[in-house]
């Protein structure tokens, strides 16, 4: 897809001035957006909005779109939008939104940039936003497809068959499809279940998939969320933690994702912190049951081993292994810790830690613990596109200028 030659000019005029006042121009599009049309509050993570990371990654995203229209050498666009194509899948949207979102985030644009935006110039934009609209609809339309997914209904009933305590504050849900069969996921891939909260409020929350494809059942696992700084706590994961219990039926997207284990012999690099340990323990899972020679290192942070989260299995699988091994490093009681290996104590630092030839790696964590990791990794020799990552939430990954280039 391209632009016509006369908005190609327009844009390329015009787009440092957009990209300036992008953030401002998310941040007015959404309230309109949501008090002509309250229903979408129900797609949207209100969370999201109200942290203001949502509109950053809009903003991002469209900017970067039209640099990609306008600039040959700009980096290739299809891996930012196959990755919003999965979040949109996932969170049931349609191609009939895309015309409420169109409307409205050209309004914004109005709003905000005010005379500057000529007929001309606004012409220019939807189209802009036009090009990005349909190449999203085309992908998802896949998308659903392949997931066998109706767009009109894409929730799927399950039902909440086993529940876990990992920790105080985490917990895992084994789930089962209600009726027929549980979709086929890949390893990596998450869900998003959607929920009815008191007061009429209905929200989705994504998680990952923290079981390797097992067939019949799928596991999540979910992290209450406080609020800190006066934030409030989260939503769905505490109804989820309150109401969660066997017999519970919920409703549960199609598995969707693209931070995906391929089927190679390449050694692999788990990074991870926290929750993001979810990921890495539905590929430890699928590697140790379907390559356990395969070269594994798994590298997690965490607060202390009491809330190092499903490390009894992760430490069976590393077991039952014939080469992997595992780091842990805890900000409290690293010395004492019951691990397999001695954890160490404090940050991760990957500096000291060996590395097999061309891993493929795969992180997941908190935005700032993952710009150090991946810096830690290119230090020692990774190929940059060999270093995968999954973001909880909006994709500001590419926001952080070291790794837009890659």
């Amino acid at each position: 897809m391209q632009l016509s030659p006369t908005s190609e000019a327009i844009v390329a005029a015009t787009a440092g001035v957009v990209a300036e006042h992008a953030e401002d121009i998310t941040r007015a599009f959404y309230p309109d957006m949501f008090a002509a049309h309250p229903e979408l509050m129900r797609v949207f993570n209100k969370a999201n909005q109200a942290i203001g990371e949502q509109p950053k990654a809009l903003a991002a995203s469209v900017v970067a779109y039209a640099v990609n229209l306008i600039d040959p050498l700009a980096p290739d666009f299809t891996p930012v939008l196959n990755r919003i194509a999965h979040k949109h899948v996932s969170l049931g949207i349609s191609a009939q939104e895309y015309t409420i979102v169109g409307r409205h985030l050209m309004k914004a644009v109005g709003t905000v940039l005010g005379d500057a935006v000529t007929p001309e110039v606004a012409a220019a934009w939807d189209e802009v936003y036009w090009l990005f609209g349909c190449a999203l609809i085309a992908e998802e339309a896949k998308l659903y497809a392949l997931g066998g997914t109706d767009p009109a209904n894409p929730w799927r009933k399950y039902r909440v068959v086993e529940r876990e305590e990992e920790s105080d504050e985490i917990f895992s849900l084994l789930l089962a499809p209600v009726s027929g069969d549980s979709p086929t996921h890949r390893t990596g891939q998450y869900v998003a279940l959607g929920v009815d909260l008191p007061g009429g409020e209905r929200q989705p929350r994504q998680y990952t998939i923290s079981s390797g494809p097992r067939g019949d059942t799928l596991r999540v696992t979910v992290k209450r969320v406080r609020g800190v700084d006066g934030a409030p706590d989260g939503q769905v994961s505490n109804w989820l933690g309150d109401n969660a219990k066997p017999g519970t039926v919920l409703d549960v997207s199609q598995p969707c994702g693209d931070v995906v284990l391929e089927d190679t012999d390449d050694p692999v690099v788990l990074v991870s912190a926290g929750i993001g340990i979810t990921p890495v323990a539905a590929i430890l899972e699928d590697l140790s049951r379907r390559q356990p020679d395969r070269t594994v290192r798994l590298f997690h942070a965490d607060h202390s081993h009491d809330t190092h989260t499903l490390y009894p299995a992760l430490r069976r699988q590393v077991l039952a292994m014939g080469d992997a091994r595992a780091q842990n490093w805890y900000e409290v009681g690293a010395d004492d810790a019951p691990t397999l290996h001695p954890a160490k104590a404090g940050l991760m630092d990957l500096s000291s830690v060996d590395i097999p030839d061309n891993p493929v790696v795969f992180m997941c964590g908190p935005l700032p613990f993952m710009n150090a990791a991946r810096k830690a990794l290119l230090a020692k020799g990774v190929a940059p596109e060999r270093i995968h990552y999954e973001v909880f939430g909006p994709d500001l990954w590419a926001q952080n200028p070291d790794n837009a280039t890659d």
